[in-house]
């Protein structure tokens, strides 16, 4: 079976590779969102602040870096811009099974993350000297998305072609 000339197994990937880059995505936009309209905030009381701001604003932005990542790997893998590989319903679902972890820990972390990191700078913006533990307190959060960000390439690397 083929949809739009593409094998189901090759469908699978690529709906793998775009829920990573896509949800990951969001949740990156939305958790920098959050942070920015905090930053907003206090940077307009207190201008001095935007670099400090600026740090903790950026940090949900690294899980739709690392949904963009996997999805290149996809992409690369499957050598989707030369011509892409023939691949098996199990080797399309494996990959797209692969690509969830990064999809859906981006998606909620990165919006926790900008949560966390809004009031790092609402702290900030009261105490700046704390601002150190502020970054501290939103990497932790990372962390998930670093171990997703792992398990998806270990599950997609591995699918054997």
């Amino acid at each position: 079976m083929e949809i739009l000339g593409l094998s189901i197994g090759q469908v699978c990937a690529l709906l793998g590779a775009a829920f990573a880059a896509l949800l990951a995505g969001i949740g990156s936009a939305r958790g920098v969102g959050i942070a920015g309209e905090a930053s907003s905030g206090v940077c307009t009381e207190n201008p001095e602040l935007f670099g400090k701001c600026l740090v903790l604003q950026l940090l949900p932005g690294t899980q739709g870096i690392y949904g963009f990542l996997i999805a290149f790997i996809v992409l690369i893998k499957t050598n989707f811009l030369g011509g892409m590989v023939d691949l098996s319903a199990t080797q399309g679902l494996l990959i797209f099974v692969g690509c969830l972890p990064i999809a859906f820990v981006g998606l909620f972390s990165a919006v926790y993350q900008g949560r966390v990191a809004a009031s790092a700078i609402n702290m900030t913006g009261t105490r700046p000297e704390l601002s150190g533990r502020g970054v501290t307190m939103a990497v932790m959060v990372e962390t998930y998305a670093v171990l997703a960000l792992l398990s998806s390439f270990l599950m997609v690397f591995f699918v054997q072609i």
